[in-house]
């Protein structure tokens, strides 16, 4: 038996919520919100776009988090499917067809960041501690296929961990690939002064005009050669990464310490081959370089257009990806 509520927790609500599996839920400008929390840990994952809207251990944030009552800027938590970043004139190629997309960056003549951000995803399951989402990418101009999608959030003594399966409902193969858009927090403040750590050996280059990958080059030498841990004070970042360092478990981390000596960490498994940093130095002024986006993505920029780490996922058939958030001393 669902238990009735109106949701009045912060934003003013449209319409009556149902408290169910132990969630609490209010609508807002970025849809239904699901609390979740574990100990000290709490966390705020959103309808609209199915991404995580903040991350906190006790008042510390650990993902920067967008207000309640705004909508997500600079992609702030969002699921970045079956594309992430740019597509080059939103045109690709596959299976002997082009395909032309809409341009949802106009001014670069690009498409960006997949087709379920600002989609409204469904409550699939959850508890307390935890919420599954899911959404379904329909045939459409551009992208004539059929893929389901979930995203399970779950907090634990080890922090956030976020896993994600896509799977092909249709009857012909589709081109695929996924990332995610978190912030990482420097606590308070700016992150001049903070340290970001990532162990990547190979820094992808972009045209800046369009942010389009136009090469590659060793991080050896250069300033964005994170290996060792490097102050950002001054430093503008809007690259790609790979060639990633790993863990015994397999897992590439990225690592920014905070002016509270606090580490806020992401981690990805091994489906991630790339991991994109962005300072922010473009969002508005009140938000520029208050957190690092650190995004994990199966795929690098212009991925479809290129054919670059594009999976091919066949009728029946799916993907599943993971990728983490916590908090250490």
């Amino acid at each position: 038996m669902h238990t009735i509520y109106r949701a009045d927790l912060g934003c003013a609500p449209t319409r009556i919520g149902i408290a169910r599996y132990g969630l609490t839920m209010t609508m807002c400008p970025s849809g239904q919100q699901y609390r979740i929390s574990s100990g000290a840990q709490h966390a705020t994952v959103v309808q609209v776009g199915g991404g995580i809207r903040e991350y906190y251990l006790g008042d510390r944030q650990v993902l920067q988090p967008y207000d309640e009552h705004a909508m997500a800027d600079g992609a702030h938590g969002a699921v970045l499917i079956p594309w992430p970043n740019r597509l080059e004139d939103g045109k690709y190629h596959w299976d002997g067809h082009d395909h032309q997309l809409a341009l949802s960056e106009p001014d670069k003549h690009n498409a960006t960041h997949g087709l379920l951000r600002w989609s409204p995803w469904k409550l699939v399951d959850g508890a307390s501690d935890r919420v599954t989402l899911g959404a379904e990418i329909f045939a459409q101009s551009g992208y004539p296929f059929q893929l389901a999608v979930t995203i399970t959030y779950a907090l634990s003594e080890s922090g956030l961990a976020v896993t994600t399966t896509a799977a092909n409902t249709g009857d012909a193969a589709l081109p695929y690939a996924h990332g995610q858009h978190p912030y990482l927090s420097p606590g308070s403040g700016l992150v001049d002064g903070c340290t970001l750590q990532l162990d990547a050996a190979t820094r992808l280059l972009a045209d800046p005009e369009r942010l389009l990958p136009v090469g590659t080059e060793s991080v050896a030498d250069t300033d964005f050669d994170f290996r060792q841990g490097r102050d950002l004070s001054g430093l503008v970042v809007d690259s790609p990464f790979t060639d990633l360092g790993r863990d015994a478990d397999g897992l590439a981390w990225v690592r920014l310490t905070g002016h509270d000596g606090r580490m806020a960490s992401i981690w990805a498994d091994r489906s991630f081959n790339y991991l994109q940093i962005f300072t922010g130095d473009t969002l508005a002024t009140d938000r520029r370089r208050t957190g690092v986006a650190a995004e994990p993505t199966t795929a690098p920029p212009n991925a479809l257009h290129t054919g670059t780490d594009v999976i091919r996922i066949e009728p029946g058939a799916s993907i599943t990806t993971v990728w983490g958030a916590c908090l250490s001393d």
